[in-house]
């Protein structure tokens, strides 16, 4: 009698301490997945919050673990002398950070949709595509871009199983990881790009039985890292809706410029891809200030200032820097710095152009 007692007993307490041991997993599971919940950053944008949350990378993902998985760098430029000077500087940085610590860079290829070799193509690894047909882009030379991906990826040997699409006015300022995992590309959310504001227009293209207009990014095709056989996929779609969308007047209309971005967003949702939203991709002076743990500096931007160091965005300053006045020919070398007081993103972007003009050979020569 006592013996069964005793087990009674002993089965009790084992039962009670399996209990409790039960009780603190769950509840420490719990607390680390309330922890990295509330450390999940919203869509930032320039001028505040977008709305729908980033996809949060694991942490135990983030971290470097296993081999290197190499991306390749890809760029689509044109032949004109304003292309030709971005991709030089850019590819100069490319170089100097691809095998620095923490780099994940592979090979490079500047795609050029021109549709005949030009004077760079012993400067620089480039492959030739078409650009397209005539007067199908209407003006708009942007929308050669997705056409000029999936010439490439059809017809080029390409090593690497993940590729980052870049432009040519990215300078890199810290050596680049791979930040996409196998079904979810990193990019960049521009602030601009509000797919559920221009819900009407999206619908167009993204049909309500595909899902919510959420499920559409808020991002361009660059800076993008993705699975090579993801694009493989996406690239044809992106192409086709860049084209009906300029075919559509009140698309054409509503997007303008940034038409052919909305268009690569709408082509990853129709193949069920979404992106880690990076907001450390990139900065774009003069509206972000601080390079911080930034990868790219993206200038497409036009940085203007007093000499007092005060913006003057929309006038030009008594300083400036605007690729745009370079557009028929390279800038020179040893631009002027900026003068006390203007950010430290824009006095790296001009100390990293000029640096990387005084170490290229033949800058001056009008390439």
């Amino acid at each position: 009698m006592n013996v069964r007692k005793n087990a009674g007993r002993a089965s009790s307490f084992l039962l009670v301490l399996i209990a409790l041991g039960s009780f603190f997993a769950t509840y420490n599971f719990l607390t680390m997945m309330t922890r990295n919940k509330s450390g999940e950053p919203g869509r930032d944008a320039a001028d505040g919050a977008i709305g729908d949350p980033i996809i949060q990378m694991p942490e135990e993902l983030k971290r470097s673990v296993g081999p290197k998985r190499p991306f390749h760098v890809a760029l689509t430029a044109t032949d004109a002398p304003y292309s030709k000077w971005q991709c030089r500087i850019m590819y100069y940085w490319y170089k100097q950070m691809k095998d620095r610590e923490g780099s994940e860079m592979g090979g490079f290829t500047r795609v050029l949709h021109s549709g005949s070799p030009d004077n760079l193509m012993d400067e620089i690894p480039t492959f030739v595509v078409d650009p397209l047909p005539k007067g199908m882009d209407r003006g708009y030379i942007v929308l050669n871009r997705p056409y000029a991906f999936v010439q490439w990826l059809e017809k080029a040997k390409i090593e690497e199983d993940y590729i980052l699409m870049a432009e040519p006015d990215h300078v890199f300022v810290r050596p680049l990881p791979n930040l996409a995992r196998e079904k979810e590309p990193a990019a960049f959310p521009f602030f601009y790009i509000k797919p559920s504001e221009n819900e009407k227009i999206v619908r167009k293209f993204y049909p309500e039985e595909k899902g919510p207009v959420t499920n559409v990014d808020p991002i361009g095709n660059s800076p993008v890292i993705i699975k090579k056989s993801l694009l493989e996929k996406i690239a044809p779609t992106w192409m086709n809706v860049s084209l009906r969308m300029k075919e559509d007047q009140e698309t054409d209309k509503a997007f303008g410029w940034v038409l052919e971005m909305y268009a690569y967003a709408i082509a990853s949702a129709l193949h069920g891809v979404q992106h880690i939203l990076r907001k450390d991709f990139m900065i774009q002076p003069p509206w972000d200030l601080k390079l911080g743990k930034t990868f790219i500096i993206h200038y497409t931007y036009g940085c203007d200032y007093s000499m007092k160091g005060e913006l003057t965005y929309g006038k030009f300053g008594e300083w400036r820097f605007d690729k745009r006045s370079f557009l028929h020919g390279p800038p020179p070398r040893n631009l002027s710095l900026p003068p006390p007081g203007v950010p430290e993103s824009v006095v790296t972007l001009v100390k990293m152009v000029n640096e990387a003009t005084a170490n290229i050979p033949g800058w001056d020569d009008g390439r």
